[in-house]
């Protein structure tokens, strides 16, 4: 949400801030819409997905209205600081991304449509912005938890450059990294549905536009199995 007039970088592992062992806050237990605990362990049967596509306050909100998204919270990943703040997150000497994690039942929605949700949502070709929001921490990234859920995500990106292509817009920014390696730090309470709580508050995301086909309709959405994904660090 901050317009930086500089060029953001992102920080090497030496130059970012170093963080601390334990959070500085507490994480609410349940979500204030769907009603379900924010962190694990969860269910059996259900799978985590995370994504960043920009200020995660309209991002969070994307999903949690999606039928068979169990929950959904809002955090800090991809970077280097143990259990960051969002002041310092949003200083970008962190390296994270604004993130959700997903919580779903793949009986119900697929990763594969997950993806489409994810693409259709904001521009992955900006970098490191969304719209007017400038900053390392806006930028596109999808974090598999599994070799499936990898396989999924690379196959859609390339089917979406094919339709933004088409479309006049460059190249798709969007990293894919395993999660494994790169913990979800949950946000500060205030942001957890963030737009459930102030329905008129900000909100920065929105899509080019271009529609990604159904998964049913493409071969990006047959690697796309259920399965159980690991519990949130």
């Amino acid at each position: 949400m901050f317009l930086n007039h500089r060029t953001p970088q992102l920080p090497t592992p030496e130059e970012a801030l170093r963080g601390r062992p334990t959070p500085e806050f507490t994480v609410p237990s349940r979500h204030t819409v769907l009603g379900n605990p924010l962190v694990g362990p969860y269910p059996q049967g259900l799978e985590v997905a995370d994504f960043a596509l920009g200020c995660f306050w309209g991002a969070e909100r994307k999903f949690w209205q999606t039928e068979g998204v169990w929950t959904t919270l809002v955090g800090y990943q991809g970077g280097y600081t143990e259990n960051p703040s969002y002041e310092e997150t949003c200083s970008g000497l962190t390296g994270h991304t604004e993130a959700v994690r997903v919580v779903f039942d793949p009986r119900v929605v697929s990763y594969a449509e997950l993806l489409k949700l994810f693409w259709e949502s904001h521009n992955p070709t900006q970098g490191f912005r969304q719209g007017n929001d400038v900053g390392t921490q806006y930028r596109s990234a999808l974090y598999p938890h599994t070799p499936e859920q990898a396989e999924a995500a690379t196959a859609s990106r390339e089917a979406y450059q094919q339709v933004l292509t088409g479309a006049g817009y460059g190249e798709i920014t969007t990293e894919i990294l395993p999660a494994e390696g790169r913990p979800f730090w949950p946000a500060e309470a205030y942001h957890q549905q963030y737009l459930d709580k102030n329905p008129d508050g900000y909100c920065g995301i929105g899509g080019t536009g271009a529609k990604l086909s159904a998964p049913s309709e493409t071969n990006w959405g047959r690697s796309c199995p259920t399965g159980i994904a690991p519990a949130p660090e």
